[in-house]
């Protein structure tokens, strides 16, 4: 029901709201068409500039409750290979800094809360990703977040565990935060470490793509073959986006390890 995210979204441009109607149909098919063809799928503008103030305004304001993390990892966020040379891929390792605030946080009456629980953008995500269904997580810390990256911090290279990510961008950063990637770098019969080792070493920067990032821009990205990061954030603003969490089976939940790592408590 469009009243439950009345404002959020450019309903004219993207009408989720329908998607048995040719102009929903079209919508699908486009998004299919640019996930086919490198692993991602950018939509300018999906939300209006009044949602995406407050989600900035509100991530503002529980700036105090995010839990900070600073960490190295290796791009697999498994641990480091120790019988393998320092720049294999698998012992290579990246660093990734950011502030994370998590759903129990996020007043029931934010604009991409409201998007996020209505089963027309679950019904949208599930279609533009070929999916017979989808469900949002059950996990009342991680299903749908807001991350900031200030000054000095960053996403390291890495590959997703899950499928897909969806993510919906409010603010960019005075310079900084871009979101780099290398689609299909590696494949489920390929684990290509030269060309990864090409990639990390900065010999590869041809093959590195930019995802737009425009506040307001809604993107699905198929980030388990595809490497890809967010540069270091410079300048005095921050960068602050959301992650909305789904997953092809009812109840998906973190671990409590992966929990008290993302934030620092168990749900």
């Amino acid at each position: 029901m469009v009243a439950a995210y009345a404002g959020a979204v450019d309903i004219e441009k993207y009408p989720i709201h329908e998607l048995d109607s040719r102009r929903g149909r079209d919508l699908v098919s486009w998004c299919r068409a640019q996930l086919a063809e490198d692993g991602c799928c950018t939509l300018g503008g999906f939300l209006l500039p009044a949602a995406i103030d407050e989600m900035v305004r509100i991530s503002g304001e529980l700036d105090g409750k995010a839990w900070v993390t600073d960490r190295p990892h290796n791009i697999y966020f498994t641990p480091p290979a120790q019988d393998v040379p320092p720049d294999d891929p698998r012992a290579h390792l990246e660093r990734s800094a950011k502030h994370g605030i998590a759903y129990d946080y996020i007043p029931a009456t934010a604009p991409v809360r409201r998007l996020y629980e209505s089963p027309e953008l679950t019904r949208f995500v599930a279609a533009a990703l070929g999916k017979d269904v989808l469900y949002r997580s059950a996990d009342p810390l991680d299903a749908f977040q807001i991350t900031r990256f200030y000054p000095g911090e960053e996403l390291g290279w890495h590959f997703d565990n899950s499928e897909f990510s969806v993510t919906i961008m409010y603010q960019m950063p005075e310079a900084g935060g871009e979101f780099e990637y290398v689609p299909a770098l590696r494949s489920d019969a390929d684990s290509n470490y030269a060309g990864i080792e090409e990639v990390l070493q900065g010999r590869a920067r041809a093959s590195v793509k930019l995802q737009e990032s425009a506040p307001g821009t809604f993107a699905l990205f198929h980030g388990h073959h595809a490497l890809h990061r967010v540069t270091m954030v410079r300048g005095s603003r921050p960068r602050i986006n959301s992650v909305l969490t789904y997953g092809d089976r009812p109840g998906m939940k973190l671990s409590p390890l992966t929990s008290e790592l993302f934030y620092g408590r168990v749900s």
